[in-house]
């Protein structure tokens, strides 16, 4: 939610990979105008007609964009026109759906279907994106003051044995789904063992505590490079202050909880500490398997877990038709997969099956580690 920030608050960018709150907001909004409205309304009057260039991401065939480094530098609109933006767009919208054929509702339905999953995503992306502006202000300023982490206390530990077997992944058919989880498809896993519980703080202290963030022989050449430049010494959004390790939340600054799953990782961070730890990261299909048979701690809710995949299509794979082909497909390449979802995740909207994706280097998103065995 937009609700507890301040207009100045919304139109910040604290780095290129980050959007500001009201571009966000603007940018469903004119997701809904482009695919849903203009091609299916044709009583719809835009609201302006400047928007397009400010608001599409990156979908090519949808026309030019301003550049994504440079959205902090978009200060008008202010937040209050984006706020009627939607207000315009909205009543279209109820306005179509209130008035289209029963030929026409299957088309809409689906548009206002990816629309809404879409928004979901976007809602992520505000909680995240914030958090890493805030991160940047020396006063640490909280999203929400009294927001309080996921409760993670329930224990059930070791390891979950999968036996070696030809499984289905992907997605089924039923429900809805993004075209990157398609089509269900059979594959080889196990035997492994996948840990029933995500890597706490207190085990990443452990590592730090033994050198992992100066030892190279535990990192990938790509995974060392990004540690010597980004200087990292600890996880994203920590800080050490007079002896104690601190993080910053939506919340504000906290203590770091050391039973709390750690978050805010990079993939080569999860990979060194997996080396480190005499494990490995789970594939996708492994995790989708384990987390399938609802015997993950914690598989959702809590932080997103990479995975040791590369983000590729699956055999079979369609994109959706027309410019919505460009939300998934054209990213597959030198980025690895996550699974699961995050304490920033709305509720409902990932799935056992659901395919999120991120550079190795990426350490804004809520992240964390879960590790996988393959002796014993």
């Amino acid at each position: 939610r937009a609700a507890p920030l301040s207009a100045e608050d919304q139109a910040v960018q604290s780095m290129p990979d980050a959007s500001p709150v009201k571009w966000h907001r603007a940018h469903t909004t004119w997701f809904f105008e482009h695919f849903l409205l203009v091609p299916h309304a044709p009583a719809y009057q835009t609201f302006d007609p400047r928007f397009g260039y400010l608001f599409n991401s990156y979908y090519v065939a949808a026309g030019p964009r301003h550049a994504r480094p440079k959205r902090g530098l978009i200060t008008r609109p202010s937040a209050a026109e984006v706020s009627a933006y939607r207000a315009h767009v909205d009543a279209g919208v109820r306005d179509l759906i209130g008035e289209a054929s029963a030929q026409q509702l299957g088309d809409v339905s689906r548009i206002l279907e990816i629309g809404l999953n879409h928004e979901q995503q976007h809602q992520e992306l505000m909680l995240t994106d914030i958090l890493h502006a805030f991160a940047q202000n020396p006063t640490a300023p909280a999203y929400a003051t009294g927001w309080r982490p996921p409760d993670t206390r329930g224990k059930c530990g070791g390891f979950l044995a999968l036996a070696q077997g030809i499984h289905t992944v992907g997605h089924d058919g039923q429900g809805f789904a993004f075209d990157n989880e398609r089509p269900a498809h059979r594959a080889l896993v196990g035997p492994v063992r996948i840990a029933r519980e995500l890597v706490t703080n207190a085990q990443w202290l452990e590592f730090m505590r033994d050198g992992g963030y100066r030892t190279p022989s535990l990192w990938l050449s790509d995974g060392w490079a990004s540690l010597e430049s980004e200087e990292w010494t600890a996880p994203g959004y920590w800080r050490e202050r007079d002896g104690q390790w601190l993080t910053m939340t939506l919340g504000g600054l906290a203590p770091v909880d050391p039973g709390a799953p750690v978050c805010h990782t990079s993939y080569y961070e999860a990979d060194a500490f997996a080396r480190w730890a005499g494990k490995h990261l789970p594939t996708e299909f492994e995790w989708e398997v384990a987390a399938r048979s609802g015997e993950l701690l914690h598989a959702q809710g809590v932080v997103w877990q990479w995975t040791r995949s590369a983000y590729a299509p699956y055999p079979g794979f369609r994109a959706e038709a027309g410019a919505l082909g460009e939300y998934n497909g054209k990213f597959m390449v030198n980025q690895m997969v996550l699974r699961g979802g995050s304490l920033a995740t709305p509720p409902g909207h990932s799935r056992a099956s659901y395919r999120n994706f991120f550079y190795p280097s990426a350490r804004w998103q809520f992240t964390g580690v879960r590790l996988a065995d393959y002796d014993g």
